[in-house]
């Protein structure tokens, strides 16, 4: 093991634990509720995991749907698919 130091010829943050702070705002252009299979959602919710949208879009669902407007590439989509057979 050795000894780190920061040089002091170098300026700024070298430390490589520390993370940039990003900021996201709600009028945020990608802010769209997208169509996902049900199941996806709850497993997502349980597991954590990543879900992927009818547009390709892959995030982790956390906040209410009902609040932004439906993705037009996902409408579009959803709107070509075949009937469900009754």
């Amino acid at each position: 093991m050795g000894i780190f130091r920061k040089s002091p010829a170098v300026e700024g943050d070298t430390d490589l634990l520390t993370r940039p702070e990003t900021q996201i705002d709600d009028g945020d252009h990608d802010r769209f509720a997208h169509y996902v299979k049900k199941e996806k959602i709850l497993e997502s919710a349980v597991s954590g995991k990543t879900v992927k949208a009818l547009c390709g879009k892959k995030w982790i669902p956390s906040r209410d749907p009902e609040k932004f407007p439906i993705c037009p590439v996902c409408k579009e989509i959803y709107a070509g698919l075949r009937p469900a057979p009754e």
